[in-house]
């Protein structure tokens, strides 16, 4: 039997849930593996608030160097969430030869190159599984039993407000405002939900993911985001009378000279593994040049799922006589800033003869020729709704033609790009 020595830096509620999971089943976790869990010491901001069950007071402290400058501890376990403090935090235990678990997206995105540069330096493990998909162990199958494979491609669900948002919209016919409120009224979304809903969150995790995946550095900075905000429920009911079905996507793709790294709307066919995906579940969809299709779904947040994530990660962690070093290329591909998609454009367009041909002529000049086209009634104001669905068409074409058409004819009102 091994015993290791652990620091919890932050004890709410995954911290919390950390606490619990070792302290209820550490016990079944020791007979399977011969890894015996033992907390020492947890860091929070009042020693009378916390939200682990029966901690001890000898385990709570204010002070982080109780944690980090002790030498017993061998792993810490980082949740405090944010930036800051909480990747100077890990960059010091890293420092000291700890090595460091964490579940921070925002921090291990912006600061992977400096934390993975010290743990190579020291010797010390970096695991993050809990960081992209909760409880779904996409990091650990990217880099072990995947790695064997050229992935070509990754579409995730990976922010569970956004898909429950647009699970209600769609099931419900809602407008996006009316099931936002629902979902704070439940604990489902943040009393500021900008970091969901604008696809921060979703941007960060594909930085990790994407890194890894095609062993390239992505910044999250050269990540194309966009959220959820402008999506209507008439998006969404167009959308599925065409046969799609409308989720927030994680997109990475290798292009062999360059990365495609978005995060924005998506229409998929109803058809497609992601569509079926409802609520706050998270799936990640991969492409290899030798497994071909996999998905990966569960639960991708919540206190239980990340717990169990981030315990498998600190045995791993216990158990690695040498910690691995995920391989990245010393000259990162370029991330994209064009990229090829369908795209379903809604428009109001005025109802008269030659304003379909001038709006399609438009689209033709930048070579974006459409697949699907859909006109509803026109209006008492005198305009009809326009809906097409493209063939594959540049990014910047798109854009381009659309900031071309003339708004006393036509005004577009929303476009989604279509993956398949």
């Amino acid at each position: 039997m091994k015993e290791v020595v652990l620091g919890l830096l932050g004890l709410g509620n995954i911290g919390g849930g950390v606490w619990d999971l070792v302290r209820e089943f550490g016990g079944e976790v020791e007979k399977r593996t011969g890894v015996k869990l033992r907390i020492k010491k947890a860091l929070v901001l009042d020693v009378k608030i916390h939200g682990g069950k029966e901690v001890p007071d000898e385990v709570l402290t204010t002070d982080k160097n109780d944690i980090l400058e002790d030498p017993e501890i061998q792993i810490v376990c980082e949740f405090l969430g944010g930036e800051q403090p909480a990747a100077s935090m890990m960059l010091r235990a890293l420092e000291n030869g700890k090595s460091v678990v964490t579940a921070n997206k925002m921090a291990l995105s912006l600061h992977f190159d400096e934390l993975r540069a010290m743990a190579g330096k020291t010797g010390a493990g970096l695991y993050y599984e809990a960081s992209v998909g909760g409880a779904i162990p996409i990091i650990n199958a990217i880099q072990s039993p995947l790695i064997a494979n050229h992935i070509e491609q990754m579409m995730g669900i990976v922010n569970g407000t956004t898909n429950y948002i647009l699970t209600r919209m769609t099931a419900e016919g809602a407008e996006y405002e009316d099931v936002l409120k629902d979902a704070q009224r439940l604990g489902l979304a943040e009393p500021d939900p900008t970091a969901d809903v604008e696809g921060y969150d979703a941007a960060y995790k594909l930085s990790i993911a994407g890194s890894l995946a095609f062993h390239s550095r992505v910044k999250v900075e050269n990540v194309y985001r966009e959220g959820i905000t402008k999506v209507s429920a008439e998006d969404i009911a167009f959308g599925r009378e065409m046969g799609y079905v409308l989720k927030l996507l994680a997109i990475g793709k290798d292009n062999g000279d360059s990365i495609e790294a978005r995060v924005h709307p998506v229409f998929l066919p109803a058809d497609h593994p992601l569509a079926r995906v409802d609520g706050s579940l998270n799936a990640v969809y991969l492409y290899g040049h030798s497994f071909k299709d996999m998905m990966l779904e569960g639960r991708g947040a919540g206190d239980a799922p990340t717990a169990s994530a981030i315990v498998g990660d600190i045995i791993q962690a216990a158990q690695n006589a040498a910690h691995p070093m995920p391989y990245l290329r010393e000259d990162p591909l370029p991330v994209a800033d064009d990229w090829h998609s369908k795209y379903f454009i809604r428009m109001k367009a005025k109802d008269a003869p030659g304003v379909l041909a001038e709006v399609t002529g438009l689209l033709g000049g930048e070579g974006i020729s459409i697949s699907t086209m859909m006109q509803k009634g026109a209006a008492p104001d005198g305009k009809a709704t326009l809906i097409f669905i493209t063939h594959e068409a540049s990014e910047k074409a798109v854009q381009r033609a659309l900031k071309s058409m003339n708004p006393e004819i036509c005004v577009v009102e929303n476009v989604i790009r279509v993956e398949e």
